[in-house]
């Protein structure tokens, strides 16, 4: 793996908090077409330099490196509910009926 990456972050048209990362000099080419179709049409968000050891929110940025260099593209899921916010949501479903 290299030590840097220039990689570009999309974010979803179509999913809340999805995240797409993927080498800035490849663009989109890697990412299967089958992904952009639930991806929809990616939001270009931000262009970093990624190191291994940069912070980054919700992922390590080593694992990103890695999945980019394996596969060509990094996807950040949405982050989980918390189970308490389904509760509620769950109640304010039922109540309404």
């Amino acid at each position: 793996m290299s030590e840097k990456l220039l990689c570009e972050i999309f974010k979803s048209s179509r999913k809340d908090e999805m995240y797409l990362y993927v080498d800035k000099r490849k663009g989109m080419e890697t990412v299967p077409e089958a992904l952009m179709e639930t991806f929809g049409k990616p939001v270009p968000v931000l262009t970093m330099m990624l190191t291994a050891d940069k912070p980054l929110a919700r992922v390590k940025a080593a694992d990103v490196m890695a999945a980019i260099e394996e596969q060509g593209f990094y996807l950040q899921m949405p982050p989980a509910k918390e189970p308490y916010l389904l509760d509620i949501h769950r109640a304010q479903t039922t109540d309404c009926s």
